[in-house]
């Protein structure tokens, strides 16, 4: 079957007039989308056409919805989604998808295909967050301070759809798409305990989809390289010797300690590190001292750093380090810096792999439109989907659902964020339009 087929394509490829040696950079995307967009002869339509078919039925729409409303009222934590991931799986045994149970705690993968290589992964994220659900609808959060306040639910109700859309095309799939329904992601750890699990044995590229507010309703954003930023928190003890204040001379004061750290590692950033590299470097928290009179024994300090190098990251992480520990012997102090803490974890940059990106772009092109790309500028936020971008290409890619009229215009992470539902069939079709091009790209490159 993968040779007939690939000699259909090739053959279908040999058809084509030839271009002239002034082709345009149109021309050549549009032989590219032939190529991403086979005629499906037994289906008698083009793979696009049937995608977008199967995804915007009233029926499948509808279900992609009700799963995701299903999910948005009773929000799970890190590592708790038990019911969202029985939801899943009830899902996923209703279409005869065969899974894997449990995975990292909570987590599901599922796989659709022949079972062989090549393999190519989708990823939806499934917590939710604590925050108080503050919009009044039909289906709000049933669970007091708990909600669904960054799309997660809408992002495994995608996922699920598109599910459904390659089950139907499994007999046409060159290889296998693995589904990843991870937990964790709010918390910065599940990416990493899903690898641990061997989710991504065998995988050669991954997708992941987050729906965003940057960006109108059904418009895909994303770049190449570095994308989103790495996120490092950092938590410091500075340990001196207390004592009465009046009485300076026989105490070590942590405080001054903690002063100058502060001011040394905003240099960091103002004075070591590349200006077109945009770290940021940042003090949110000191505790220390309970009486003004009173030279405390010892004084706490947090933050975080950020940064869109991976190379940059890292260094920046081991530079705080550095400085806080240099500027605590100064003052005559110890200290102890946490970089690895279980509250904040860190997560590396994501960078989107150029040849992924490419595929998505076209792919994109394809079902939304070349009108509806957009080149997203980096962002500040983090994801840890870097975690498998880490260990194989792939590409994070956003999907706008922004609409002023309709009031689609809260902020992730508000109580007042919505999800604009019309663009949850378009998440599905991308996703599987995804895989599938890129298996057929496989095929044909080997």
């Amino acid at each position: 079957m993968y040779l007939s087929l690939k000699i259909l394509i090739v053959l279908s490829f040999l058809l084509l007039p030839p271009s002239s040696s002034s082709s345009s950079s149109s021309q050549t995307l549009n032989h590219q989308s032939s190529f991403l967009n086979p005629f499906l002869q037994h289906k008698n339509c083009s793979l696009k056409d049937y995608i977008l078919r199967i995804a915007n039925h009233v029926d499948t729409a509808d279900w992609i919805k009700n799963i995701r409303r299903e999910i948005h009222e009773y929000p799970e934590l890190a590592f708790e989604e038990i019911r969202t991931s029985s939801v899943i799986r009830r899902e996923l045994e209703k279409m005869s998808i065969g899974y894997r149970w449990p995975v990292a705690k909570t987590g599901v993968v599922a796989l659709i295909g022949s079972g062989l290589p090549p393999f190519v992964a989708l990823r939806a994220d499934m917590d939710a967050l604590p925050l108080q659900e503050l919009v009044e609808w039909e289906h709000k959060s049933k669970i007091d301070g708990k909600m669904h306040a960054c799309g997660h639910d809408a992002h495994v109700a995608m996922l699920l759809g598109a599910a459904k859309i390659l089950k139907q095309l499994e007999s046409e799939l060159q290889g296998t798409v693995v589904l990843i329904f991870q937990p964790a992601e709010e918390r910065g750890e599940g990416a990493k305990e899903m690898i641990k699990e061997g989710v991504l044995e065998n995988v050669e590229a991954i997708f992941g989809l987050h729906l965003v507010l940057s960006s109108d309703s059904g418009v895909v954003a994303t770049k190449p390289g570095e994308f989103l930023a790495g996120c490092g928190c950092f938590k410091a003890v500075i340990h001196g010797k207390g004592g009465d204040a009046a009485i300076p001379q026989d105490s070590v004061n942590p405080i001054l300690a903690v002063s100058a750290s502060i001011i040394s590692l905003q240099h960091i950033v103002s004075r070591e590190a590349d200006p077109l590299d945009t770290p940021v470097v940042s003090v949110a928290m000191v505790e220390g001292g309970s009486e003004l009179n009173v030279i405390p024994d010892s004084v706490s300090m947090a933050g975080t750093y950020r940064a869109f190098s991976q190379k940059t990251f890292y260094a920046l992480g081991e530079r705080i380090k550095e400085v806080i520990k240099a500027q605590a012997s100064v003052y005559g102090c110890s200290s102890v810096v946490d970089l690895e803490g279980n509250d904040y974890p860190s997560v590396p940059p994501t960078v989107n792999d150029k040849r992924i990106y490419e595929h998505v772009v076209q792919v994109s092109s394809m079902i939304v439109g070349e009108h509806n790309i957009e080149l997203s500028p980096p962002f500040m936020g983090s994801e840890d989907l870097a975690f498998y971008t880490e260990k194989i290409p792939g590409t994070l890619a956003f999907l706008g659902m922004r609409n002023v009229k309709a009031g689609f215009v809260h902020s992730p992470h508000s109580p007042y964020y919505t999800v604009n539902e019309q663009v949850l069939p378009t998440g599905s079709a991308l996703h599987a339009a995804f895989a599938y091009t890129y298996l057929l790209n496989q095929l044909l490159a080997n």
